[in-house]
């Protein structure tokens, strides 16, 4: 070893070249995926680098523990408040909620549908006997509860028929009570000799009601449905018993008489030009009597108005005279009219108004629509087929042709029959006491609970989502005039064959018309779209941050890295824990038994403490294994002694305990 220069080669007898060691990779050195160390690692990389205005400060004064606390603390309330506007952001968003657009728009305009009926209910030749009867024992009814003799109406024949035969012709008479019957939990079962019947009560008695019986199939259960007025108790008895009368009209009833129309309307005028008989269509109503319909939709050429005005409008000329078809039903004279859409059916008895006798009235019109936000912004429904309720109606969707629908649905459904009112399904019969005896009773039930809604009709029947209203405001004179009534009246005799004592109380006049060609149009729209939600959260990102959205993805990223450096951390722990090699007593029970010869020449355990000198020549080196290494990653390359000369296979020294 002494003449060893610092050129010289050494070649030593037996021992190879040295092995070579893989080169250990450095800090600069970049992998294709690279995590941090540690938590402080990354957080300091994080605020070194990221957009986010304030991360920095939070190293930079890392060495001033209050300004780091300071920073911190202001960095967290930021991050908080942020997060609070944030929220709020969204809680609005998902609320849904909308704006009305407010239109003004200015076009010609289709003119809306009339419905005028003439508030005569017709007596149908089928059932005329059964009506002449039902006046008979109404107006002996009115005999014996209030003295009342009709005898203009009363025929001779009649008033000497006996009191019993009358009222025992129909079913449920109509009754005098002298005390209001008891509440409705209480009501029970009650026989015809336990109800008051006086036929001959003292007429100035304020205490006591009018009313008719009805009880159930098995007359379990009976009420009495009672009125404190007499003229709405006669109405209604009256009414109830018509309804079972003209129930028993077949399916394709008489059509009514073809110069009907002749009667009611003496003149027709659209736009200045007169009405033809394609303009109008016809039906009859149980209460109101015929009824026209012009510029419905089964017209061809609907009418349309180019011009606001009295004159650009319909005009009509009506008859108001009371002929006496149903006096006990109809106690009103003129006629009744309704404004409204095409494709709507006229619902008489909810939206039409009454116009009174020897008046001209003139019903000025604007137009309004409203489109609704359906879905998540609004209860509203397209067209109805969402609706849990069959459309009866041939028309299209409305609220009150469901909630009319639905009724008539729970009718034939609890009661076995259909209501005369409302449209009926194929194979269902309308109502009448001879068939189903208890009707009445529940129908009258039904009625109750469908007032609180018990049944759901209001519930289920939404709204539509476009809605067409025409607002009316009506103006009135008298008409014809007193200088003009005389020859108004001549030619309506002459040529309508107008006679009537009273001519005033017969006739009427209607105008309908628009009073401006402007319609507005309401409109719903989405308040908080995405768009308008993504503005508002870069506007308070930027306000309290003074980033962008790649400060977003930055805050992306650190969460990502400090879940994988979390995940890396558990794996490490748990394979340091439960998968380490070598590790226990059988492990070192293994290394003790393995000869030193078998572990490879390039691997010896590090030594705890320098390697003894080697014996001089001659001597051969000692080779115990003492003790087992801990694990076999303790091995590493053997560090050979450069004045080593021993021949042969090399061999490791392992160093003492």
């Amino acid at each position: 070893m002494q003449g060893l220069g610092k050129g010289d080669k050494r070649e030593e007898q037996g021992l190879g070249p040295e092995p070579s060691v893989p080169p250990q990779p450095t800090e600069e050195e970049e992998a294709l995926i690279e995590f941090h160390r540690s938590y402080r690692e990354l957080f300091q990389f994080f605020c070194n680098n990221t957009t986010i205005h304030g991360a920095i400060r939070l190293v930079c004064s890392k060495h001033n523990r209050m300004k780091t606390a300071f920073w911190a603390v202001l960095w967290l309330c930021t991050f908080g408040v942020m997060y609070w506007q944030f929220a709020l952001l969204f809680a609005e968003y998902f609320s849904y909620p909308v704006s009305l657009n407010i239109n003004l728009n200015s076009d010609k305009l289709v003119f809306p549908a009339v419905t005028v009926c003439t508030l005569n209910p017709y007596r149908y030749t089928e059932i005329k006997e059964e009506l002449e009867e039902l006046d008979r024992i109404t107006e002996q009814t009115l005999f014996d509860l209030y003295k009342y003799n009709s005898s203009y109406t009363l025929k001779a024949g009649a008033r000497r028929r006996s009191t019993r035969n009358l009222r025992s012709a129909l079913p449920h008479p109509l009754q005098r009570l002298h005390a209001p019957p008891p509440p409705y939990p209480a009501r029970a079962a009650r026989s015809s000799s336990s109800s008051v019947r006086d036929n001959n009560p003292q007429v100035d008695r304020k205490d006591w009601k009018i009313g008719f019986q009805l009880c159930n199939q098995n007359k379990s259960d009976c009420f009495y449905q009672t009125y404190s007025s007499g003229v709405d108790a006669v109405r209604e008895w009256y009414r109830f018993h018509y309804i079972n009368i003209l129930s028993r009209l077949p399916d394709t009833s008489p059509s009514l008489e073809e110069e009907a129309l002749g009667n009611f309307i003496f003149t027709c005028r659209f736009n200045q030009a007169p009405c033809n008989q394609a303009n109008y269509s016809q039906f009859h109503h149980p209460m109101y009597g015929n009824c026209y319909t012009f510029n419905n939709k089964n017209n061809s050429n609907l009418w349309m108005s180019s011009m606001p005005g009295v004159n650009n409008g319909l005009s009509l000329t009506l008859r108001t005279e009371q002929n006496d078809f149903i006096p006990l039903l109809s106690t009103v004279t003129g006629a009744r009219v309704m404004v409204h859409g095409q494709d709507e059916p006229a619902f008489m008895d909810d939206g039409g108004f009454n116009l009174r006798p020897g008046v001209e009235t003139s019903i000025s019109m604007r137009k309004e629509a409203l489109d609704s936000l359906g879905g998540n912004y609004g209860d509203c429904t397209e067209n109805g087929s969402d609706v849990p309720v069959k459309n009866l109606y041939p028309s299209k969707y409305t609220q009150q042709v469901c909630i009319h629908s639905c009724f008539q649905e729970n009718m034939i459904k609890k009661c076995g029959c259909a209501y005369i009112f409302y449209p009926k399904p194929k194979g269902v019969e309308f109502c009448d006491y001879r068939k189903q005896s208890s009707w009445g009773y529940c129908y009258y039930k039904l009625q109750g609970a469908f007032s609180l809604d018990s049944l759901g009709c209001f519930s289920k029947c939404r709204k539509p989502c476009s809605v067409t209203n025409y607002k009316l405001s009506a103006g009135y004179s008298r008409w014809p005039s007193v200088k003009s009534q005389d020859w108004i009246f001549e030619m309506l005799s002459l040529q309508n064959n107008y006679t009537i004592n009273n001519k005033r109380n017969g006739v009427a006049k209607l105008n309908i018309f628009f009073k401006e060609l402007n319609y507005k149009t309401n409109s719903e729209s989405p308040s908080v779209t995405m768009v308008t939600l993504l503005s508002n959260l870069g506007s308070q990102w930027s306000l309290w941050f003074g980033s962008s959205v790649l400060s977003v993805v930055e805050m992306a990223e650190l969460i990502f890295d400090l879940l994988v450096i979390t995940v890396l951390m558990l794996l490490h722990r748990f394979r340091s824990r439960y998968w380490s090699p070598g590790r226990g007593a059988r492990g070192a029970r293994e290394v003790a038994s393995t000869p030193a010869s078998s572990f490879p020449s390039r691997f010896c355990p590090h030594p705890t403490s320098p390697l003894p000198s080697l014996p001089q020549q001659g001597t051969a080196p000692s080779l115990a294994l003492t003790a087992p290494p801990p694990a076999y990653a303790t091995l590493g390359p053997c560090a050979h002694p450069l004045d080593s000369a021993v021949p042969g296979p090399s061999a490791c020294a392992l160093g003492e305990p």
